[in-house]
Parts: structure tokens; sequence; C-alpha cells
């Protein structure tokens, strides 16, 4: 598979205006960023539509492991926060579906392939959240992986796709120091709730390093990401500073890192991990997670009942620009 798509980029390359790609090599060499209307090679263009709809496919999905504790989070300050985080995570993945679509592909495509299968999004969502300690572990962990891997992408090279991760960031920032005041309360509790706290940290810790994706040298699309700036850091680069930062954080609320292999390198300045079981990460990718079917399922069902809203918006939209061109 990735033989062929690999073929049919160099396929596509070789066909396209050499002065034009010479042209947009050095503009991202440059650091220029690219626009929706600049000429672009149609790689960059897939590459992009696919990053980033991946991307916007897990803002939305991600909102599906905590939108069912909204209703049960134990104060009503809890319950505000996290009902204005899950609001955020919806914001983002509108803003992340309007940047695709500057690429060309119009948001019903987009939405089909997710529905179809055909799209992907981030395997941490396959997962459930058996107790209130797994939301502070979303948000501390997962959130903080998200903030990991974004934060690079505000320098991304295309224009709107850099620009729609300045916010992101800032709202991901808040939301990974939510989730670890929750993991700090549970620590400061009784000790069933540290239990508690233990307990989704071992099952999370794993996922959230599979974030990342897979190893570099596994990657098929890491080397031309970062030769066009899509990405500034590699999967692996990324993950190493995740484990650094994380490790001491996890030391400080008095919780162990479920990795025995775990442990402080001298020479290379960071931790050595054990290896991530990536027959999981990819059994996960292809569908097989624990709650994979039901995450799927409740974004087709919402997408159906929320067609009359479509439909309406629609009918309001093209009699409004009827009375315009009235006037």
């Amino acid at each position: 598979m990735y033989t062929t798509e690999l073929s049919k980029t160099k396929q596509v390359q070789n066909l396209e205006d050499p002065d034009k790609l010479a042209a947009f090599e050095a503009r991202v060499a440059a650091d220029e960023f690219i626009e929706p209307k600049d000429w672009m090679p149609e790689a960059y263009r897939r590459t992009l539509t696919r990053q980033i709809s991946q991307h916007a496919h897990s803002e939305i999905v991600g909102m599906l492991p905590e939108g069912n504790w909204i209703g049960r989070a134990p104060s009503l300050r809890r319950k505000a926060i996290l009902l204005a985080k899950v609001q955020d995570e919806a914001g983002h993945g509108l803003y992340l579906y309007s940047a695709a679509e500057t690429l060309g592909t119009s948001r019903q495509e987009m939405i089909e392939a997710l529905h179809s299968g055909k799209a992907k999004y981030s395997t941490i969502f396959n997962y459930p959240t058996l107790t209130w300690a797994d939301i502070g572990a979303i948000g501390w962990l997962v959130d903080g992986a998200a903030i990991m891997n974004q934060v690079p992408l505000q320098r991304t090279s295309y224009g709107p796709y850099a620009r729609a991760m300045v916010r992101v960031c800032k709202e991901e920032s808040f939301h990974q120091r939510q989730g670890y005041e929750i993991m700090m309360a549970m620590c400061a509790g009784s000790a069933d709730q540290k239990r508690m706290a233990q307990d989704a940290l071992n099952r999370w810790w794993w996922p959230s390093l599979m974030m990342f994706g897979p190893p570099d040298a596994d990657s098929p699309n890491t080397a031309q990401s970062m030769r066009w700036r899509i990405k500034r850091e590699t999967n692996d680069e990324l993950r190493q500073k995740f484990v650094d930062i994380t490790k001491p954080q996890a030391d400080a609320l008095g919780l162990t890192v479920p990795d025995p292999a775990l442990r402080w390198n001298a020479d290379k300045g960071g931790h050595d991990y054990g290896e991530v079981d990536w027959e999981e990460f990819y059994a996960v990718v292809r569908g097989e997670g624990p709650v994979a079917k039901e995450r799927i399922k409740a974004r087709r069902d919402a997408w159906e009942q929320g067609a009359w809203v479509r439909d309406a918006a629609a009918a309001y939209a093209e009699k409004h620009s009827r009375r315009k061109e009235a006037a």
C-alpha cells in the first residue's frame, strides 16, 4: 500500500511543472507560508488534507469519551469546566475542517470518509473512560501529548493550518492543566481516590505514547512531511519529549508510571523507556479498539439526527440569498 502511494506521488510529481515545483520547494525551505491560492504539488495537497481532516475528526470524536461524564461530574464546578472543555473541542474541529476545506475537499466529503471508515482519527479515543479519574488522565496525558504534537504545527508550512493551531494550542494548554489539577485533587484525597488515579495512569500511559504515531522507521509519511515543513519534529522526537516532561509530573503526584524499563539516561539527557505494543496500536487503527464501534456509531447517529438542522440552515441561507438578489 505504501509502495503504491509512493509510486503515485512520484508519478504526479513527474507530471508537474518543474519550475513551479522548484519555486514551491524554495519557498518552503525559506519558511514561507503556503496559502490556499498559491500553487502547490498535488502530493502536498493530499498529505495536508489527510492530516488536517484526521486532526479535525480526532477533535470531534474526542468529545465523546468526556461528554458522557458531564452529567456525572462530582461537583457543579467540575461540570462547568468539563462542559467548557468539550465545547472547546467542537470549536477545534470547526477550525480544522475549515482549514482543510481551503485545500479543495468539502466538509461533507471529509465526514463521509470518517463515517465510512476510510478516514482515521487518533487511536486514543477508542478506549473507554471508566472512572472520573480517567477525565483527569485524559486532560493530563492525552491533552499533554496533543500539545506536544500541536505546538510545532503553529510553524507548519501551510498558513491556514498554522494560524488555526495558535488558538487550539492555547486552549489545549488549559485542558492539560485542568486534567492535572483533577489528578492532584485525587492524589491528595482518600486512599481509594489515589488508587483510582493510579489505575487511570496505568491504562492511559501506553495509549498516550501511541498518539505520536509509529516509530520513525515505520512511518511512511514522516520524511516527506519533514522536508515540506508540514511537520517540524519526528514522531520519536516528540514521544521522547513527552516522556521526559511527564515522568517528573507523575513523581510530583506520587504516582508510578507503568513502565519498569523507564529510567533516566544521563548520557542522552533523557529517559529510556519500554517498547510500545505496536500490534495493539495497529489493531486500534484498524478499528479494533475497545469502543471503536461505539465511537463511530455515535458520530453517525449524531450526523443523521442533526440532518434537520443542516437542512434548515441551508434553506435559510438560500432564502436570504434570494432576498439579497431581489433587493
